[in-house]
């Protein structure tokens, strides 16, 4: 978006393809000319401060991949590939551990591709590395998402053995048309099994990711969807649209196109989910997360400490994210650093003693600025921008230009500017990352995103 018609509808302004947000500037903004040096002083200047990091473990291997999926990830029928993997990648976690430092950790996400493909012997020697190199104490959250067809009971045991307190399962959709239409194919009967199986094991934290505007989606069908996922009471729930980008992930290509829903229709997919799992209990977080009353995510809300990062909206408060794994990417105080996607050029840098980044962000101070208004927006779908501008030494002047984009919506009684506060009073889920992408420096200048709901 870079100017909004004075005219304006809910539906013709969702049509809008902005960013996600998970971090300002954008990852399209990111440039070469922050790389292994650059990062190597980020790092430098993050084990001179204090306070605590977050740590980042990226998986790229699936068994097969799913039809919808956007993450950077390979198939994988043979475990080798992956030993190696993990060979490399404690020589990189060491590597990084050497210039920060025995730092406390708040943090410790398992990401992917599909983390529990890894041998037990590869958590181990992994967690044990965390466990010599920084300091992972008692009231660290350690999260990890997981395939709920490839956990068993012995699995989900060794988890919580070695620390695992919180787990996001994949769902997407209990629809079996849904399912054969994306590739992955999951009976709700495995998901219930994989939920008694965490808690069996002590696993209590656990979440759920479901999608909307997947193909041949109906409104009945993601009715039935969250009610399944009710039955099972995940303590949070992510609701996420499905994001149709084929020019960037090629495995896109084997959706039918014809059987998306259009605009209209994932509109009504994500309100009828939306109204759902709030009839339901839960607490509406963000432009896309719910959260049990009382759980941590709801109480971080309450409380505005909640933060959005990589990893989408968190209670983490750390300043700092080491990504470790090829295409991970990190943030310090800074700047952003991703490493190299392909695994290959990845362990070859590794392995010559090398850092990993190819390219990131140096952060300037008006990207400081805007991060917080965008963080705020997405957040807490308001933001005080003359307390904002005022905490980082600027005139809130420099709102001027990205205010007048908003006139229509202030015009229609969806957004309000009372003196330096701006807050979004309707269809504020679904309008949030739109009235982000106002204070967007970057937005029209490189990058495709996916539409706004």
């Amino acid at each position: 978006m870079t100017q909004l018609d004075t005219a304006v509808s809910l539906e013709d302004l969702i049509r809008a393809t902005v960013p996600r947000y998970t971090s300002y500037p954008t990852a399209p903004h990111f440039s070469a000319e922050i790389g292994a040096d650059a990062y190597a002083g980020f790092l430098d200047a993050t084990a001179a401060g204090d306070g605590p990091i977050s740590l980042y473990v990226h998986i790229p291997f699936c068994h097969s991949i799913c039809h919808y999926c956007g993450c950077t990830t390979k198939a994988s029928r043979r475990y080798a590939p992956i030993e190696a993997y993990v060979e490399v990648l404690r020589q990189e976690i060491a590597m990084v551990a050497a210039r920060l430092g025995r730092r406390p950790v708040s943090h410790i996400h398992w990401g992917g591709g599909t983390p529990n493909l890894l041998s037990a012997a590869a958590f181990e020697a992994i967690v044990g590395d965390f466990h010599r190199l920084f300091d992972i104490g008692a009231d660290t959250e350690h999260a990890i998402e997981l395939d709920p067809r490839h956990l068993g009971e012995a699995r989900a045991r060794f988890l919580a053995s070695i620390g695992v307190n919180r787990a996001s399962l994949g769902v997407q959709d209990f629809d079996p048309v849904v399912q054969a239409a994306i590739g992955r194919i999951q009976p709700a009967e495995t998901v219930a099994e994989a939920v008694e199986h965490l808690r069996g094991a002590g696993i209590l934290s656990l979440s759920f990711d479901l999608i909307y505007g997947l193909p041949e989606q109906s409104v009945s069908s993601i009715r039935r969807t969250v009610d399944a996922a009710m039955a099972l009471k995940p303590d949070r729930i992510s609701l996420f649209g499905y994001a149709h980008v084929p020019w960037f992930r090629v495995n896109q290509k084997l959706i039918d196109a014809s059987k998306l829903p259009g605009t209209e229709g994932r509109l009504e997919l994500e309100r009828t989910a939306h109204t759902a799992i709030a009839a339901a209990g839960y607490t509406p977080v963000g432009i896309d997360h719910f959260a049990r009353p009382g759980d941590a995510m709801a109480e971080a809300l309450k409380a505005r400490t909640l933060r959005r990062n990589f990893q989408g909206y968190t209670t983490d408060r750390a300043d700092t994210l080491i990504g470790f794994g090829a295409s991970s990417i990190g943030k310090t105080a800074a700047g952003y650093a991703q490493n190299v996607t392909d695994t290959g050029n990845w362990r070859t840098r590794i392995v010559a003693g090398q850092l990993a980044t190819e390219r990131g962000r140096a952060l300037t101070a008006d990207d400081r600025l805007r991060a917080e208004v965008i963080e705020q927006i997405l957040c807490f779908f308001d933001v005080d921008l003359a307390a904002t501008a005022a905490r980082h030494g600027a005139d809130p002047s420099v709102f001027a230009a990205d205010l007048d984009k908003l006139a229509p919506l202030v015009q229609a009684g969806w957004v309000t500017l009372d003196g330096g506060r701006l807050a979004i009073v309707r269809h504020a889920a679904e309008l949030a990352r739109l009235v982000a992408s106002s204070f967007d420096a970057y937005l029209g200048k490189g990058g495709r995103h996916s539409v706004a709901v």
